[in-house]
């Protein structure tokens, strides 16, 4: 039998078997795209619906009729719009809050400059000019504390994060404090100094124990003493401040860390940022703070992750 008789076959045979599917391609396109545009559907309504927000609309995506592939990106999503929704709601009551504070300040500044131009005496010139300056240095030190906040929030410029010890950061502190709590007549000390180290931004955690000997000093009796106290235990490294002062109700212990919350009946001045900052800048470090009144006084403890040995140190 020739070859070409065989070729013949072969082509004849393979026409009769691609015909079919070459007809059916069509076909199949057709059915592939509907199934694709249906399914993609619920996606384009999505789509549609964030293009038309504006924004400060933040509610959650609908999750309806949508394929349980695309259910994760969605439910993601909707956490990310959430996250943010807070994060605006929080920023929107800093700057009310922020607003309301500065402006009891201002007030007062200009009212005592009004007093201090009215004066007719150098004694009453004298003494408007002293309340004016007690009132810059309150005023002052409210925008810094302000300002030292807005620094914590989260999607601030993070500091670089290093290795180092809180036991050493903690008398730097104190030294940095002794000639205030002198001036104050309070006795303030360590009464125990352990290498403690940890991971995190030594300004930073420097401010949060500056914050809190401060705040132990303000309301500690004259006479009275503020200890300090740093160790490492089960790997923490922790640091207490114990003071001699009123304490705080222990239905108020839990309202502390809110932004300007002060006391009620407390005559102490204050901004009510010290521990709000404390607060923030324990939450970036991954640390617990606890108040306790000991009956003499308030206990503050704050505990920080140990940070490990470098590798160096346990090679050498």
């Amino acid at each position: 039998q020739p070859m070409r008789a065989r070729r013949d076959i072969a082509a004849a045979t393979a026409l009769r078997t691609a015909a079919p599917l070459l007809a059916l391609l069509p076909l199949l396109a057709i059915v592939v795209w509907v199934a694709v545009s249906k399914g993609l559907a619920p996606l384009r309504r999505i789509t549609r619906e964030l293009q038309a927000r504006d924004a400060d609309a933040l509610s959650p995506l609908g999750e309806a009729d949508l394929p349980e592939e695309t259910r994760p990106l969605v439910g993601a999503t909707n956490a990310l719009l959430q996250r943010l929704r807070r994060a605006i709601e929080a920023q929107r009551s800093f700057i009310a809050d922020a607003a309301h504070e500065l402006r009891t300040p201002l007030t007062a500044l200009r009212l005592q400059a009004q007093i201090a131009a009215r004066a007719q005496t150098d004694g009453e010139r004298q003494s408007a000019f002293a309340d004016l300056q007690r009132g810059l240095d309150r005023s002052t030190r409210l925008v810094e504390q302000l300002l030292t906040l807005a620094r914590q929030e989260p999607g601030a410029r993070e500091a670089p994060q290093e290795r180092f010890d809180l036991a050493a950061l903690a008398r730097s502190v104190v030294s940095d404090l002794a000639v205030l709590a002198a001036a104050r007549g309070i006795d303030l000390g360590i009464t125990r100094s352990e290498p403690a180290f940890i991971s995190g931004s030594p300004d930073a955690v420097r401010i949060l124990l500056s914050n809190l000997v401060d705040n132990a000093l303000r309301y500690a009796h004259a006479g009275g003493r503020v200890d300090l106290a740093a160790e490492a235990l089960d790997g923490q490294a922790s640091v207490i401040i114990e003071d001699t002062g009123p304490g705080v109700p222990a239905e108020n212990l839990g309202n502390l860390f809110e932004r300007f919350f002060r006391v009620p009946g407390q005559s102490m001045p204050g901004s009510g940022l010290g521990l709000a900052i404390v607060k923030k800048i324990a939450d970036a470090h991954h640390a617990e703070v606890g108040l306790e009144n000991t009956g003499t006084g308030l206990r503050v403890t704050v505990r920080f992750p140990a940070a490990p040995m470098p590798a160096k140190a346990l090679l050498s």
